[in-house]
């Protein structure tokens, strides 16, 4: 019997021998979607050899002959009858229809799949004309109210001046505004008195802060190598101090976008521009033995590639790591040519100094370098490292050389970034540095290979003193960057995402959906980075706005903000995120104009009372009709609570810090290398403490910080007991309710009223109600009175001793009323 390909055939390729996730008979590097692909081969050589099904690789793989790769993947396997069919098909010639078009049997093309909403270009929408013209401030209000009036709901009052500067200030700084600064607003009765405080906020260098935090969410910025060891990043801080300088400066975005993804392929490059391209070194690094280097470079690309996907375009590209996309029109193909413009990247570490470092060490060098030689002299380092070089070197093409020596060809790769490469490296041609690092990790590891010989050496003493000398004439600050390898890998699509089995070559290009690089453009980061940011990608403007939405109100307008495909929300004012988008772009991608402009906008100004008429219509606050309450994010809680209590160190940017925790959690982690700081740095910003991957800081952890493992684009708002804990009792809250208290004490009159008053200003922007001051009043004097008959409480409450004209009990009691002021859901929480 003659088989027939569109009734026989094709439904049993379609529905079980090939994921069809985009509707076409394709799976990665695989096409069954028109004869000419599948007689041309797939990973390995044809797919169908016309007249042979014993040697055509489709009746291989379906009938379980093809170990590495069985057909279907997943379910249940063809019947004996289907895979008979396939025989005779092949057998008798293999004929279907030349053309994709053709090949549905019925000799009309194939449907096309539509693309979702956000593949398509914004077009500047017309701006909506509402009816409560009035109400309108900005653009952004016409799009908004005209929702509103829509559906009949009215827009909330504004808010009160006390709410509005608080808010402002902790959008903007991430900081709570000063009594001082409250009462000037208030009583500021010029027309111009609520723009006058955004602009103050905006050119603040705190500003840079607050949104470095959001960016480095993104970033997936961490301290820390990730994995069992975890070993510190000493200079990871370097791309951070760099971000919160870009946002100060107010850097056009797609100029941020092109200085993190491939600023080292600017023409004339400079430090800062290389520093950027941190970004892509912000990946987990494995350096535990027995780590196979190649496959941890491979997932550190794929990470790259997926993080650019979701920053930047909103897209869930990951999924086609392993096979077409399931609901996206991203093909498994396209996943690999994004992931190839990361592939000829090459890690580097460069100098980075910051004002005023050179100098100081430019000093101390030669006299570092002579003390230097010196110690490598009298320990006979030169005598022994060629030898250790040259044998290490050969270890890694000559697996008869011993096992010490593979494992000491393989540390070289685990101990130090680039290790191998610089080991590959003529002596002669090694820098000092790259000298350097070689001869540490020499000292450091030749008792793999000579343990006996080592301790005759007295290398341990040896590496001792050579890192005493490092703290006696430190270096300049470096920091971890990217650069183009002299020689790129050839780049393919792996078969089920598995670096050991390489596919189909690919080369750099874009996502077949969306808009092309432009002709005669070199495929390399700077075309990708550009293309990002060009007028003609869908994606990128809408994707930034919404988050910048999500920022100021809690949720975007799309909802899902890390997916705009098929799977993720619609807008619910889609013509508001265009206008956004357009004008985010004709700005000149100007962030600090589109948060100035979301700010001004009556939409903001609303009051975040909660209202019953929208419990039935509106629970989740999808149109507006007020502001959002937001649980401040970790790290603010923690500044806010250090801001009101007058220990706050202000400093901005730097080195990361290592504030107080309970020694409990460090045991926890692989080699305990919390060392905590001291002095002014205990009480730095929540942005600067030190991000352990494995080991994360707890109060952070307790409110919802992300794990900085991967790209974090909107962090949850749990509500738990552990949090409250927290507050009570957590070092840093306790230290911060004594400060508080030492404020209100010495800064207030003397009045317990006018003491109440003043606490209420500093912490919450605001006079307390009459309730809340004779609850407080009562408060105090119950506390008093047990303090007053338990001297060891006092001793606990305020420990300081000495302290100018302040009575200990006194104080102890308003540490107790601080401590339940910082404590009240208002403190914690932006109105």
């Amino acid at each position: 019997m003659q088989t027939d390909f569109a009734r026989d055939i094709r439904p049993i390729l379609a529905a079980r021998c090939v994921a069809c996730h985009s509707g076409k008979l394709q799976s990665g590097g695989l096409r069954l979607d028109a004869r000419a692909a599948a007689l041309a081969g797939g990973y390995s050589g044809a797919v169908i050899l016309p007249g042979r099904s014993a040697d055509s690789r489709l009746i291989r793989m379906v009938s379980g002959l093809q170990k590495d790769l069985i057909m279907p993947m997943g379910g249940s396997k063809l019947t004996a009858e289907q895979i008979g069919l396939l025989r005779a098909w092949i057998d008798q010639g293999a004929a279907w229809p030349e053309t994709a078009a053709s090949a549905n049997g019925a000799g009309e093309p194939a449907p096309a799949r539509s693309l979702p909403w956000s593949f398509q270009k914004p077009s500047r929408p017309v701006e909506p004309r509402p009816t409560n013209i009035a109400w309108v401030r900005n653009p952004i209000d016409a799009f908004v109210l005209s929702r509103l009036e829509a559906t009949h709901i009215k827009p909330s009052p504004e808010a009160g001046r006390e709410v509005l500067i608080r808010r402002l200030s902790l959008d903007l700084i991430g900081l709570p505004p000063s009594a001082a600064e409250v009462a000037e607003f208030v009583s500021d009765t010029r027309s111009d008195a609520y723009d006058r405080v955004i602009d103050r906020l905006l050119a603040s260098p705190h500003y840079g802060e607050k949104w470095a935090r959001y960016w480095l969410d993104l970033a997936r910025y961490g301290d820390s190598d990730g994995f069992e060891t975890d070993a510190p990043r000493p200079w990871a801080w370097r791309y951070r101090h760099w971000v919160i300088d870009a946002l100060n400066r107010n850097m056009p975005f797609d100029q941020f976008t092109i200085e993190q993804l491939a600023g080292d392929l600017l023409p004339n490059a400079t430090i800062e521009q290389r520093v950027a391209t941190g970004f892509n070194r912000n990946t987990l690094t494995n350096r535990e033995g027995g780590m196979d280097l190649e496959m941890l470079r491979i997932e550190q690309i794929m990470d790259r590639a997926n993080t650019l996907g979701t920053v930047w375009l909103g897209l869930t590209v990951g999924c086609a790591q392993c096979h077409d996309h399931k609901f996206d029109p991203i093909t498994q193909k396209d996943y690999y040519q994004l992931f190839a413009f990361f592939n000829s990247g090459k890690e580097v570490n460069i100098e980075a100094p910051l004002a005023g470092e050179m100098g100081p060490y430019l000093h101390g060098k030669a006299e570092h370098d002579r003390k230097r030689r010196e110690l490598l002299q009298a320990y006979r380092v030169h005598e022994f490292q060629p030898e250790w070089e040259r044998k290490t070197l050969e270890a890694a093409t000559n697996s008869a050389i011993g096992d010490h020596w593979i494992l000491a060809w393989e540390t070289v790769g685990y101990d130090f970034d680039g290790g191998q490469d610089i080991l590959r490296l003529d002596p002669q041609r090694r820098t000092p540095k790259q000298q350097d690092q070689l001869a540490d990790h020499f000292i450091k590891w030749y008792g793999l290979v000579n343990g006996p010989l080592t301790k005759e050496l007295k290398f341990k003493e040896l590496g001792e003193k050579l890192q005493q000398l490092e703290n006696d004439y430190p270096p300049p600050t470096e920091a971890a960057a990217m650069t183009e390898n002299a020689q790129p890998p050839t780049s393919h699509l792996l078969i089920r995402g598995d670096f050991r089995q390489p596919g189909i070559v690919v080369q750099p290009n874009t996502l077949a959906a969306l808009p092309p690089l432009p002709n005669g453009t070199k495929a390399n980061r700077l075309a990708l980075a550009r293309w990002l940011v060009s007028p003609e990608n869908p994606l990128t403007a809408r994707v930034a706005v919404n988050r910048m939405w999500q920022e100021f109100f809690g949720t975007g307008i799309v909802a899902t903000s890390e997916n705009f495909g098929s799977r993720g929300d619609k807008p619910t004012h889609p013509e508001l995120l265009d206008w956004l988008a357009i004008e985010f772009m004709d700005s000149g991608w100007d962030v600090k104009r589109v948060h100035k402009l979301i700010i001004q906008s009556a939409t903001y100004r609303q009051a975040s009372t909660n209202r019953e008429d929208l419990e039935s219509i509106d629970r989740a606050n999808r149109v507006w009709a007020r502001q959002n309450r937001l649980r401040l994010p970790a790290e603010l809680i923690r500044d806010s609570a250090l801001s009101v209590s007058g220990l706050l160190n202000p400093a901005i940017g730097g080195k990361s810090v290592f504030p107080q925790q309970p020694a409990s959690v460090g045991e926890l982690a692989y080699r305990n290398q919390w060392k905590e700081s001291t002095g002014a740095d205990l009480f730095r910003r929540g942005l600067y403490i030190f991000r352990k991957r494995t080991m994360p800081y707890p109060q952070l952890v307790t409110f919802d910080a992300p794990d900085a493992l991967t790209a974090c684009v909107r962090r949850e708002r749990s509500t738990t007991p552990l949090q409250a804990l927290i507050l009570l009792n957590d070092p840093v809250f306790v230290e911060t309710a004594q400060g508080l208290a030492t404020r209100i004490i010495r800064e207030a009159p003397t009045d317990i009223e006018e003491k109440i008053r003043y606490a209420f200003q500093l912490s919450l922007g605001r006079a307390p109600l009459a309730v809340e001051k004779d609850k407080v009043i009562s408060y105090y004097r119950r506390q008093r009175e047990v303090l007053a008959a338990n001297r060891d409480a006092v001793d606990g409450l305020y420990p300081q001793r000495g302290v100018e004209q302040i009575d200990r009990l006194e104080a102890a009691v308003w540490v107790s009323i601080a401590s339940v002021i910082l404590n009240m859901d208002e403190f914690i929480t932006r109105g």
